[in-house]
């Protein structure tokens, strides 16, 4: 009997629809039945993005308050393998990332299901997943593999060209000389590799060793210094959001974020990576293969 497989998402440019797109080769070359369902909000998110609307969107991506969905309408009753890709705002699940487990449908599907996570990224991801492993705990799913696609440009100069694509919807180089934004062509590509290995392990039907294989094919890039703005973000960004959730004047108070997070951003977050490169990571070595092992795994 055919596999059957649910790959479940939402795109709001169309880069991570370009991401499942390749990444089921290989599962429809074999004859494996998948479904591709793209969830949708019902007040969806334009793009390109206004600036205001960008970050009228942080406080309820960090609170993780979902919006309400359209139907979710699939066409079976269970699966052998659920495929959940999506996209981190904010260092948080998107909101309708976030929105789509919150729906009743997609509950009772991911129970007792393996799951693995396909992520599209402009670089950090790793708070993100850990809130998602909490999700899918709770709704007794089974995490067996996770892979991450990023944008693999220097982060200032990243967050330079996704904000020139999320403002303007042209995915071109900014003034010609930057670099084109998000992930690249070659690497949405080459997701079928691993498309390849998760359809290798769903016709053994055992997932173990999933994650050991789809990490030493790099599905899963960490970097030390996003691992130290991860610590240290995730905190603030929860202040901000509480904070602005409840002001009256929530508009003005998203004013004073979005120049508060560019702060940061250019020059708050390079001087605390040079502080640490010096004084820090030459003798936090074995603390920083720990970290990496970790979110390279599942647990």
């Amino acid at each position: 009997m055919s596999k059957k497989v649910l790959v479940l998402y939402y795109s709001q440019t169309g880069q991570l629809t370009e991401i499942v797109t390749s990444f089921v080769v290989p599962f429809a070359e074999a004859g494996v039945s998948v479904e591709v369902v793209r969830a949708k909000p019902k007040n969806d998110f334009a793009f390109p993005w206004t600036s205001e609307r960008f970050f009228d969107a942080m406080p309820e991506t960090v609170l993780a308050v979902p919006a309400p969905m359209e139907k979710i309408e699939l066409k079976e009753a269970k699966y052998d393998l659920v495929v959940f890709a999506y996209q981190p705002w904010y260092l948080s699940l998107s909101i309708p990332a976030n929105s789509i487990l919150a729906t009743d449908e997609v509950k009772e599907i991911l129970k007792d299901t393996p799951v693995v996570t396909l992520i599209g990224a402009r670089n950090m991801w790793l708070s993100s997943q850990e809130k998602l492993k909490k999700i899918l705990r709770e709704a007794g799913a089974n995490l067996v593999g996770n892979i991450a696609l990023v944008d693999r440009n220097q982060n200032s100069i990243s967050a330079i060209t996704i904000l020139h694509w999320m403002m303007n919807g042209k995915k071109d180089k900014y003034l010609g000389i930057f670099p084109k934004p998000g992930i690249s062509d070659e690497d949405i590509s080459n997701s079928k590799v691993f498309g390849k290995t998760v359809l290798e392990f769903l016709q053994k039907e055992n997932f173990d060793g999933l994650q050991e294989q789809l990490v030493s094919q790099n599905a899963v890039d960490i970097k030390a210094d996003y691992m130290i703005i991860e610590k240290l973000a995730p905190r603030l960004f929860l202040i901000w959001a509480n904070f602005i959730s409840k002001r009256k004047n929530r508009a003005a108070w998203l004013v004073v974020y979005k120049y508060y997070l560019l702060f940061a951003l250019f020059i708050i977050a390079p001087i605390v990576l040079t502080v640490n490169a010096i004084l820090f990571r030459p003798f936090s070595g074995k603390s920083i293969r720990e970290k990496k092992l970790y979110y390279q795994g599942l647990k």
